[in-house]
C-alpha cells in the first residue's frame, strides 16, 4: 500500500512538473520566435546517417515580413476554417474517419492549429501518445495565442522542402525572393507542396503541383481579404 501511494505521489508530481513547464513553453514562445523545432534534429540526423549533405536553413520573419498572400494560401490550402474554429475540425475529423475506414489511402484532418502544436513542441511519428499530447498543445496554443501569432509560427517552422524550413528559407530557395514579395502563385505553389514537401517541388513544379496550385489560387479569389483581429 505505501508503495501504490509513493507511485501515485512521484505521478502526481510529474504530471504537475509536466504541465507547469508546458504552459511556460506555450506562452514564452507566444512572445519569442521558435529558434528550431524537434522535426529540424531530427531530419538532420537522417540526413547524417545517410551520408547526404546536410541543409538547415531557417530565418525567422514576423507575419510583417510576409507577402499578406502566403497565409491567405496556406489557409486556402490546409484548413479553410482556421479562423472560425477553436482548433479542431471536427467535421472533417469524421470525414477522415469514414474515409479511412474503406480506404487504404489514409486522410488526415489535422487543422493549422494542430500541425503548429506538433511541429513546434511534439515529434512527426504517429502514435495514440503523441496525438494525446498534440490534442493538449493544440488546447493550449488555441487558448494562450492569438490565431495571427499560431499562424505566425505555423509559417517559420513548417517544412517547405530538404532541409528547408519556414516561408522566408522556402522562399529564398525555391524563388530567389524574400517571403515580402511572393506573388499569388508563388505562395500558392509553396502551400501546395505543403502535404510532401520533401518529394514535391514547388518550382518548376510538376503538372500536379501544378494544378494543385491553379486550385489554391482560385480559392485564395473566393475567400478573399484575411482579416486578423
Amino acid at each position: 500500500m505505501k508503495q501504490l501511494k509513493w507511485f501515485f505521489k512521484k505521478l502526481f508530481r510529474l504530471g504537475l512538473w509536466f504541465l507547469g513547464i508546458s504552459i511556460f513553453m506555450v506562452i514564452f514562445f507566444r512572445f519569442v520566435p521558435v529558434p528550431f523545432t524537434p522535426l529540424m534534429f531530427i531530419r538532420t540526423a537522417q540526413q547524417w546517417s545517410n551520408d547526404e549533405k546536410l541543409v538547415w536553413k531557417h530565418d525567422w520573419v514576423s507575419l510583417d515580413e510576409m507577402s499578406a498572400k502566403l497565409p491567405l494560401a496556406v489557409i486556402c490550402s490546409e484548413d479553410q476554417k482556421f479562423m472560425t474554429h477553436n482548433g479542431f475540425d471536427f467535421v472533417a475529423i469524421d470525414k477522415a474517419i469514414k474515409h479511412n475506414e474503406i480506404s487504404k489511402r489514409k486522410r488526415g484532418a489535422s487543422t493549422i492549429s494542430q500541425q503548429t502544436a506538433k511541429n513546434v513542441f511534439l515529434w512527426p511519428q504517429r502514435s495514440w501518445v503523441r496525438k494525446g499530447l498534440e490534442v493538449y498543445f493544440t488546447f493550449l496554443i488555441e487558448t494562450l495565442w492569438s490565431k495571427e501569432r499560431i499562424i505566425e509560427v505555423y509559417l517559420n517552422s513548417i517544412e517547405m522542402g530538404k532541409g528547408i524550413y519556414g516561408a522566408e528559407a522556402a522562399s529564398q530557395f525555391w524563388f530567389k525572393k524574400s517571403a515580402k514579395k511572393l506573388t499569388s502563385g508563388q505562395a500558392a505553389a509553396l502551400a501546395a507542396v505543403l502535404p510532401n514537401p520533401r518529394k514535391y517541388r514547388a518550382n518548376p513544379p510538376t503538372p500536379y503541383i501544378e494544378n494543385r496550385k491553379n486550385w489554391i489560387v482560385r480559392q485564395m479569389g473566393y475567400y478573399g481579404k484575411l482579416e486578423f483581429d
